[in-house]
């Protein structure tokens, strides 16, 4: 996990059904769960003991649209970024509050994107792009630059440099570097509350796969849908799934 504030420390999956979450996942992905010592709700995927994601039980009687991947960015006083969302209109649901050895935020942004924050300490190992943490996350938005806007401002990309974090404009997105690695995209035309749950504003996560066929077959096989067919792209060769609870999420092969 990240030690400065303001860049992607974590990834979660809000599910209605974790064990169907595990009993899908598991086999697509190739992860084992192991509990957390945050409560018996709390779930982690890990690969060759390296953690990956967080598993995370609704509380009963939330709506189908609540099962969604999240993005958590680690923060240095949780209050401080906190105040900063709800001054620009966005949607700071609980926290902060302590939990699992630090300080944990849930929020959505301006557009209903849902995100989380997290101060305190974490795998050290976890970083997009390495190991088995996500390759990659994409941010769909109605408006992105303004959603860079917005989150650049709550978490000081700008005004305070020892983040590491950049954008700029690439191809059709905001692309979010760390250190010079591209680690973000956000990209516009989603919409708030839309019929189509394909385009709603969300975060997405990319997990990378040695075989996208074999790990699309396996999707289908265990009750996923194809939303976007494999195709070639500026990250390599992608597919957009939904899991059997309608959270989306995407595979990539190089």
């Amino acid at each position: 996990m990240a030690a400065v504030g303001g860049v992607p420390c974590w990834v979660s999956l809000m599910t209605p059904d974790q064990r169907a979450a595990e009993e899908f996942y598991g086999p697509v992905l190739s992860w084992t769960f192991q509990a957390y010592s945050d409560g018996p709700d709390s779930r982690i995927a890990t690969v060759d003991g390296q953690p990956v994601a967080g598993f995370n039980q609704l509380a009963e009687g939330a709506g189908p649209e609540a099962e969604r991947w999240s993005v958590y960015f680690h923060v240095e006083d949780a209050d401080v970024v906190a105040e900063r969302i709800a001054e620009r209109g966005a949607t700071v649901a609980v926290g902060p509050l302590r939990t699992g050895g630090g300080r944990a935020v849930l929020a959505a942004d301006q557009w209903g994107a849902p995100f989380g924050l997290w101060q305190g300490d974490g795998p050290a190992s976890w970083g997009v792009g390495t190991g088995p943490a996500p390759a990659w996350l994409q941010l769909h938005t109605r408006d992105a630059f303004a959603a860079a806007v917005f989150y650049g401002e709550i978490f000081d990309w700008m005004d305070d440099p020892s983040h590491g974090v950049t954008y700029e404009e690439q191809y059709d997105e905001i692309v979010v570097r760390l250190e010079g690695h591209p680690v973000a995209g956000l990209r516009g035309g989603a919409l708030e509350s839309p019929p189509d749950p394909r385009i709603r504003t969300r975060w997405e996560p990319y997990f990378r796969v040695p075989d996208l066929d074999t790990a699309v077959d396996a999707a289908e096989r265990e009750g996923g849908e194809v939303v976007t067919p494999p195709r070639e792209g500026p990250l390599g060769r992608t597919v957009t799934l939904r899991d059997p609870k309608g959270a989306s999420f995407c595979l990539l092969s190089t």
